[in-house]
């Protein structure tokens, strides 16, 4: 029986995946997303991180296993050991798996995390707005397409 950090894989709803390192389900249309996604491909020096757009089916399994709605991505999922972190939480450990020196942004956590959720909450409503949607979702260069879970 998995631990209860993993019950996602015990839902029937949730395709099963690789799930042996972080995996980040993220908004594939939405710019500001897509590039921050491009931001850790290009940092993740120990190619770590693993990929699942919102907009496929596991994405979509995932935030609503999760209790999120799953038509309105207005955060990240880090799984990580099983366990989900969602907004500045996930940003946050994100920073923190990429290493130095972004990994120095641990020390927003001194912030409440209601306060650092709701810059966070702030920035997610208006990123169509300020940053744009893609026509399509985010697709990665062919260095990076196994690092991407279907």
């Amino acid at each position: 029986m998995p631990s209860s950090h993993y019950r996602y894989r015990t839902d029937p709803a949730v395709p099963a995946f690789p799930d042996d390192g972080p995996v980040l389900v993220f908004d594939g249309v939405c710019v500001l997303c897509s590039a921050s996604t491009q931001f850790i491909l290009a940092h993740d020096r120990e190619r770590r991180f693993k990929f699942v757009v919102a907009q496929s089916p596991l994405g979509q399994a995932l935030y609503r296993h999760f209790g999120l709605k799953s038509e309105d991505f207005e955060t990240f999922i880090l799984l990580e050991n099983g366990a989900p972190l969602t907004k500045s939480d996930s940003a946050i450990r994100i920073l923190e798996l990429i290493g130095p020196p972004w990994s120095l942004m641990r020390f927003f956590r001194v912030a409440p995390r209601p306060l650092r959720d709701a810059v966070y909450d702030f920035v997610a409503r208006h990123r169509y707005r300020w940053f744009g949607v893609r026509q399509q979702c985010f697709l990665p260069g062919a260095a990076d397409r196994t690092r991407f879970i279907a």
